[in-house]
């Protein structure tokens, strides 16, 4: 696969994003296509991927602020997730009113409610190639009541998961600008940074965090489709909702605390995070290769 991405700050070409000036790659799949390009392109670059699936989903252009397409496809990404168990009454305290009046914090025991910590790697998608890092409260779907830990396995089950999101720092500017315009999530640009050794993925954020999970061995190759829903307030204070599908093509799960490995500094996100209260982490999830295909919010009715 052809290298399309420079390090943000080596850009090299300036677009305007809803009045926001963004550093893109010159020639990279953003700068040429603004979130539409041709499948027969990314096949040309990218001749070992399978597009079976995208070829069945249909892009619809839209005006989510800025002028754009939904879905915005994913090609090749990686991630690790672990699921932690948190204070419940901070998780409510977290959350706006009007969101829930909606959904709420799934209770797995009093008191204790979940919160998913995610670490992405978009290797080549729509807006070029970026990390991520996504904190989220899990929560019920919009309307239905919780059983606490009966609900959660009713979400494994069904591979559609819930959520609302608290923090969710980027590294790239234009990953940031769609993110906060268009789709009304929590991001801001920082330094992530991705290693690997042999046994293990590490994420680091900023100077403060990091966040290591081990490569499980013999990941699942049977193709497994997992939806993942936000519920967020857009810029006119009405309640929304977006989902992502994922198409995993490698994955596996494990709940062995010793899976994942969480240190915390002395920032800002730190502080955050440790008043979550963390306790026992409940799964592990090592997804080393997924697609996906992330919609446009719409109102939440």
């Amino acid at each position: 696969m052809a290298s399309l991405t420079l390090p943000s700050w080596a850009a090299g070409k300036t677009i305007d994003i809803a009045g926001n000036p963004v550093p893109v790659v010159e020639g990279g799949l953003y700068d040429r296509y603004r979130s539409n390009p041709p499948l027969s392109v990314i096949g040309a670059e990218a001749p070992e991927l399978d597009l079976s699936w995208f070829k069945t989903l249909k892009k619809e252009k839209l005006d989510i602020g800025f002028e754009s397409w939904s879905p915005n496809f994913y090609y090749k990404n990686s991630r690790i997730t672990a699921v932690f168990t948190a204070d419940l009454a901070r998780l409510n305290e977290l959350m706006p009113e009007k969101v829930l009046e909606a959904v709420q914090p799934l209770q797995v025991w009093p008191g204790r409610g979940l919160v998913a910590l995610t670490a992405y790697t978009y290797e080549y998608c729509d807006n070029d190639s970026y990390n991520e890092v996504a904190l989220s409260v899990i929560t019920t779907k919009p309307g239905a009541t919780s059983f606490g830990p009966f609900t959660l396995i009713w979400q494994s089950m069904s591979k559609d998961f819930w959520g609302y999101v608290l923090k969710l720092p980027v590294n790239t500017e234009l990953a940031r600008v769609r993110g906060v315009v268009g789709y009304n999530l929590p991001k801001w640009l920082t330094s992530i940074e991705r290693s690997e050794s042999p046994l293990s993925v590490t994420y680091r954020i900023g100077s403060e965090i990091s966040f290591e999970g081990k490569k499980l061995k013999e990941p699942s190759r049977e193709i497994e489709m997992v939806t993942n829903s936000f519920t967020n307030i857009d810029r006119q204070g009405r309640l929304t909702h977006g989902y992502a599908t994922s198409r995993q093509l490698s994955h596996a799960t494990s709940s062995d605390a010793a899976s994942a490995t969480l240190n915390l500094g002395q920032g800002e996100l730190s502080g955050y995070i440790r008043s979550l209260k963390l306790g026992r982490m409940m799964k592990y999830e090592y997804v080393p290769e997924f697609q996906s295909a992330l919609y446009a919010p719409t109102l939440l009715k």
